[in-house]
């Protein structure tokens, strides 16, 4: 599209009034009539063209700021792709000096940018992704396999994207450079930026529909299915890098680049990690922590149980919130044979209410059992009753002044407020 010698609202059909309701179905009609592919295969180049400039039109004239930009230039401020740009008409300083009264001369900001066609990075871009993986694997390490598909060189055009003979033609939107100078609007100012040019791809040329190859279509690539194989190493961590050198997209004239993972660990609903170290917590009855056991305490992360005797020397008894540490049970250590530390965390299960002991039981419970502390002396003394299921969630809630002595933590730093006196 040539831009200065076409009105946009000319090629939908449209005033330039229209609204914008008016614009998009504008444009459902004229992109119909004009589809490459409604023609036969000789007029399909010139419908192309034809539908290349309908879609322009609407993503300049349905975008408010690009319409007013174009009301305002017309297709000078606007380069191939429809985004403001350099265009073939007035150029930047012009543009600069009408809309902020002779800025147009700053340095740097106008000017089509010379020279060749932008050089292409030696490696096509990396393909990141995130991967999440169970505490399980991470403990014991794994292989996972898993189909991928990616784009691949074309095999009969051999990236070219165009027939044995046939010769690729020099795009005309950005000269050949394959990059267009664009104008970005910020606000009362207009900055520039370099962009890939949208007609022919970043190439700097394309091959007519007759001469596409017919297996890439012109794109110089295809997708291939393949079957690809990761391994989790033993200690792995969030964070953690795993790289498919070469098994990104290929790009013709570009080494391929690498599908890189990065492991994210997913919450284990009984073991919680901190480095090599695993931590648990394990339920133990009231009479187990005071009499003994010898019995599995809990299932590690290979499926292994893990065995405690209690207590070590006679006598000794367990408490609520003990830890007991077991050296070497943690994560494997990557890269090596060591291990973290496993940290149990006691809770002493006491009777439920479905516990129903006899007198006499009770009573040799307490000849057994340690004696209270000695009384606590006070001027006199209340028997009062008490509700064995009070919830701690209502404390402070019967306040006058509709305070509460818990800090909520989604008040945090909000003002006080003052009682009335």
């Amino acid at each position: 599209m040539s831009g200065a010698e076409v009105d946009l609202y000319e090629v939908l059909g449209i005033t330039n009034n229209a609204s914008k309701d008016e614009i998009r179905k504008a444009y459902r009609k004229a992109a119909l009539a004009s589809h490459p592919d409604k023609v036969a295969e000789a007029e399909r180049e010139a419908a192309e063209v034809r539908f290349k400039a309908v879609q322009e039109a609407y993503d300049i004239l349905y975008d408010e700021d690009k319409r007013h930009l174009y009301d305002t230039h017309g297709m000078g401020a606007f380069n191939g792709s429809g985004e403001p740009g350099m265009g073939a008409g007035p150029d930047l300083d012009d543009i600069l000096a009408q809309m902020f009264g002779g800025m147009g001369g700053m340095g740097g900001m106008g000017g089509m940018p010379g020279g060749p066609r932008a050089n292409k990075p030696r490696r096509s871009p990396n393909e990141e992704q995130k991967y999440e993986v169970k505490l399980d694997d991470l403990f014991k390490g794994k292989t996972v396999k898993f189909a991928s598909t990616k784009n691949v060189i074309c095999s009969l055009c051999q990236g070219k994207g165009g027939k044995e003979k046939a010769q690729a033609k020099k795009c005309a939107t950005c000269g050949g450079q394959g990059v267009k100078q664009v104008l970005n609007q910020m606000g009362q100012f207009i900055t520039t930026s370099t962009v890939a040019c949208s007609t022919c791809n970043g190439e700097g040329e394309f091959f007519s529909p007759k001469d596409k190859c017919k297996k890439c279509k012109g794109k110089k690539t295809t997708e291939e299915k393949k079957i690809l194989e990761i391994y989790i190493p033993r200690g792995a961590r969030e964070g953690d890098k795993i790289i498919l050198e070469g098994e990104a997209d290929q790009v013709p004239g570009q080494e391929p680049g690498d599908i890189v993972f990065h492991i994210v660990e997913d919450e284990h609903p009984i073991f919680r990690r901190a480095g090599s170290d695993l931590t648990a917590t394990i339920d133990i009855t009231l009479a187990e922590a005071l009499t003994g056991f010898s019995r599995v305490v809990i299932k590690h992360l290979d499926g292994r149980g893990i065995e405690l005797q209690h207590p070590k020397k006679p006598g000794d008894v367990l408490s609520p919130g003990q830890v007991l540490k077991i050296s070497g049970e943690g994560m494997p250590v990557k890269r090596g044979d060591a291990r973290g530390d496993l940290y149990l965390i006691v809770n002493i299960k006491f009777p439920d209410e479905n516990w129903n002991p006899s007198a006499e039981v009770l009573e040799k419970l307490k000849e057994m059992l340690p004696k209270p502390d000695a009384p606590i002396p006070a001027d006199a003394v209340d028997e009062v009753d008490y509700d064995p299921k009070g919830n701690l969630d209502e404390f402070g809630a019967k306040d006058a002044h509709g305070g509460s002595a818990w800090e909520d933590e989604d008040d945090e730093g909000e003002p006080a407020q003052c009682a009335t006196q």
